[in-house]
C-alpha cells in the first residue's frame, strides 16, 4: 500500500470534523472552546504585560535621559587657604571647553545648584535650583520642548522657569512672583543671614517626570552665581552624550579631561538600582505568565484525551481501513495544534489592541475606580504607557504555539499506538 505524504487533506478533513464535534457526540466542542479561551486570554494577558513593561521602561529612561545630564563632572572636596571646603570648579570655561572636544560628547553646561525654599503667600515648598545659561537650558528636550508649558522660554534672563508641580504647589502662573529662600546667604559681621529674593516666573513646564516638576527651578546662569555665592565658578558639568546607553565607554576620557580632581556621576548611577530592578521584575513576570500559558495549554490535553475516549470506536475503523499510526498522530496533533494557533492569533490581537488603546482603557478604570489608580508621586510619571515591540510578540506567539505542539504531541501519541481490536472489542 502507497504511503500518503504527512498532513494530507483527509487528515485535516477528520480532524475538522472532530473539531466540529456537537455535545451529543461527547462534548468536545466545549472542551475546546474552554482551550482556546484559556489560550487566547494567557496570550493577550502575557503580550499586554510585556508591552506595559517596555512602555513603562522606555518612557522612565526617556524622562531621565530628556531632562537630566547624561553625566555629570564635578570636583572633589578640598580645602583652601581659608580652612574652607570646596568642591566648586574654577576653570569651568577650560574644562568644558576640553570635554567638548571629546568624540560623542554632544553638550556641555555649567551649573550652579542649590536647595532652598520656595514661597508665595502662604505656601511653602523646597526646589532645587539649577543655574543655568539661556543657550543651555534650550538644549534641554523636556524642558525646552515639552508636552506641555506656559509662557515664553525666550524671557528666560527676565526671571525663572518653574515646574508645574511647584507651580501648582504654590498657586503660581505666568507673571507672579516667586519668593526664594537661601539659609546660606550674605555674610555680615553677626554672621550668615538667609538671602531672600524675588523672581518673575517667566516660563512652567511639565517635563513628564513627577520629581522633576515638583522640585525643579531654572535660574539664569549669572543670577544663580550671585545668589549662591558663587563668584567666577561653577558647582558641576552637565554633560550629554550622542549614546547614553554608552556611556560607560566615555567614563575614562571624561575623566582625563576634567582633571585630577574630577569625579562623574551618570545617569546609570543616578538610576541604575531602579531600573536592575525594573529588569528582575521583568523577568520575574515573564517566568509567571509562562506558567500561566502552559496551565492554558494544558487545557488542550484534557480536552484531546476526552476525544481519544469518546472516538475510540472511529480510531478503530480507521485503523482496520489501513490508516497509519502516523496519520492518526497528526490527526489528533491537528486538533490540538489548531486550537493553539487560533487561541494565540486571538491572544495576539487582543494584545496589541491593548497597548494601542491603552489611555482610553485606563480612563475608563480610572474612572470606575474613582480615580487614583496611578499614583505619579510614586510611580514617577503621570500616565501608563506601552510600546508594543516586535520581538516581545514574537517571543508571546513563540511560546504560545511552542506549549500548544508539545502538550498536543502526547495524547495525539495515545491515540495512535490505540489497539484497534481493544476499541472496537465492545462495539
Amino acid at each position: 500500500m502507497a504511503k500518503t505524504a504527512p498532513f494530507a487533506p483527509f487528515e485535516w478533513m477528520i480532524a475538522w470534523r472532530y473539531l466540529r464535534a456537537k455535545k451529543a457526540e461527547g462534548g468536545v466542542s466545549t472542551m475546546t472552546w474552554i482551550s482556546l479561551i484559556g489560550i487566547t486570554l494567557a496570550v493577550f494577558a502575557l503580550i499586554a504585560t510585556l508591552a506595559v513593561r517596555s512602555g513603562f521602561r522606555a518612557e522612565f529612561v526617556d524622562t531621565i535621559l530628556g531632562a537630566n545630564a547624561h553625566v555629570t563632572v564635578y570636583n572633589s572636596t578640598v580645602v583652601n587657604e581659608f580652612g574652607v571646603q570646596s568642591r566648586t570648579i574654577d576653570d569651568y570655561e577650560a574644562m568644558a571647553e576640553r570635554i567638548r572636544a571629546i568624540p560623542g560628547v554632544t553638550r556641555v553646561a555649567p551649573l550652579v545648584k542649590g536647595q532652598v525654599m520656595a514661597n508665595a503667600g502662604q505656601n511653602n515648598t523646597g526646589v532645587q535650583v539649577f543655574g543655568i545659561s539661556e543657550p543651555d537650558l534650550n538644549t534641554i528636550p523636556r524642558v525646552a520642548n515639552p508636552e506641555v508649558s506656559q509662557g515664553d522660554i525666550g524671557r528666560f534672563s527676565e526671571g525663572v522657569a518653574i515646574g508645574s508641580g511647584i507651580a501648582r504647589e504654590l498657586g503660581l502662573r505666568l507673571g507672579d512672583r516667586i519668593k526664594l529662600i537661601s539659609p546660606n546667604g550674605v555674610k555680615t559681621a553677626f554672621g550668615t543671614s538667609p538671602r531672600v529674593n524675588a523672581y518673575e516666573v517667566v516660563y512652567i513646564f511639565t517635563a513628564g517626570r513627577y520629581d522633576i516638576d515638583r522640585t525643579r527651578v531654572y535660574m539664569p546662569f549669572e543670577e544663580a552665581q550671585l545668589y549662591f555665592n558663587r563668584d567666577g565658578v561653577a558647582d558641576e558639568l552637565e554633560v550629554m552624550v550622542e549614546e547614553p546607553e554608552a556611556i560607560d565607554d566615555l567614563t575614562l576620557p571624561l575623566l582625563q579631561a576634567g582633571g585630577e580632581r574630577a569625579l562623574l556621576w551618570t545617569w546609570r548611577d543616578a538610576s541604575g538600582s531602579f531600573l536592575r530592578a525594573l529588569d528582575i521584575e521583568d523577568n520575574v513576570m515573564f517566568i509567571i505568565l509562562s506558567i500561566l500559558v502552559l496551565i492554558a495549554a494544558m487545557n488542550i490535553i484534557s480536552g484531546l484525551i476526552m476525544l481519544v475516549k469518546n472516538k475510540g470506536r472511529d480510531i478503530g475503523i480507521l485503523r482496520t481501513m489501513g490508516l497509519t499510526e502516523g496519520s492518526l498522530l497528526r490527526v489528533f496533533f491537528i486538533c490540538g495544534a489548531f486550537t493553539g494557533l487560533i487561541g494565540t492569533a486571538l491572544g495576539v490581537i487582543l494584545g496589541c489592541l491593548f497597548a494601542i488603546y491603552i489611555d482610553p482603557i485606563f480612563s475608563v478604570v480610572n474612572m470606575i475606580s474613582g480615580g487614583g489608580v496611578w499614583d505619579p508621586s510614586i510611580r514617577g510619571i503621570y500616565a501608563l504607557p506601552a510600546k508594543l515591540e516586535l520581538a516581545d510578540v514574537l517571543s508571546a506567539v513563540g511560546l504560545s504555539l511552542g506549549l500548544s505542539f508539545i502538550v498536543t504531541i502526547f495524547p495525539a501519541r495515545r491515540a495512535a499506538r490505540l489497539n484497534p481490536v481493544e476499541a472496537l472489542r465492545y462495539e
